[in-house]
């Protein structure tokens, strides 16, 4: 697979435990998927995967959750990323799921928040038939 072709998906409404689910008097806070949305955005580099925000995973129990997609890949979906994650080991881990067949790492390769954060591994859409 092309590492070119792996998409970052980052749910932007997922919001950490403790954030207030409506505004405070006019103060709208971006919320903790939102937060790291923007902090992969700002740290991406030429050479990295595309970040894209969606509106909602329905992960709403593991904020923050990060999905990796590719054609002709399974599409994985991980939550439970702080919204202060370090986006170069979200970077460097789209990098080793472009690298390998399908998507497909070897779950010793991963790095830890991968290995625990697992929410669900979608089959390509063409095998999925």
């Amino acid at each position: 697979m092309s590492e070119s072709a792996v998409r970052i998906l980052v749910c932007t409404s997922c919001r950490a435990e403790g954030e207030a689910q409506e505004p405070r008097a006019g103060v709208q806070e971006p919320r903790a998927g939102a937060r790291l949305h923007a902090a992969l955005t700002a740290a991406r580099s030429q050479s990295d995967p595309e970040v894209i925000g969606v509106e909602c995973f329905s992960v709403c129990k593991r904020p923050c959750t990060v999905s990796f997609s590719a054609p002709g890949a399974w599409t994985y979906v991980y939550g439970d990323f702080p919204a202060d994650a370090d986006p170069g080991e979200i970077f460097a881990a789209a990098r080793l799921y472009g690298a390998s067949p399908q998507g497909l790492i070897p779950w010793r390769e991963r790095p830890t928040a991968l290995k625990k954060g697992v929410v669900a591994r979608l089959p390509p859409l063409e095998s999925a038939k």
